[in-house]
């Protein structure tokens, strides 16, 4: 899985960068086709940060996350949780289109 951090207005640290990549590397869990993640922090406000997580999977599918909070981890956590409820739902109307329903009439 390609993963980039990038920040704006703001130094992204070696201990920020592990835990976006520690966080987002749990996606592919809950829909395997999730190839790429891209997480920007914009520090441009002072005291605040704003996160927003982008996941990438096969067949163009895109999922998108912000947050905006004081602290930068918290937001992560957030943006993260967020992108899990986008995934889980996209990954269930997956399922249950590909759901064949035969016939069910008894002779």
């Amino acid at each position: 899985m390609l993963f980039t951090v990038s920040g704006k207005h703001i130094e992204i640290t070696e201990a920020l960068k592990q835990y976006a990549e520690e966080k987002t590397s749990k996606l592919p869990k809950y829909y395997s086709s999730v190839n790429q993640v891209e997480v920007i922090i914009d520090g441009s406000l002072k005291g605040t940060a704003q996160v927003e997580i982008i996941a990438r999977a096969e067949h163009s599918k895109i999922f998108i996350a912000n947050e905006s909070g004081k602290d930068a981890y918290q937001c992560i956590d957030t943006a993260v949780h967020k992108l899990e409820r986008q995934i889980t739902k996209e990954k269930t109307k997956e399922r249950d289109a590909h759901k064949h329903t035969g016939d069910t009439e008894i002779k």
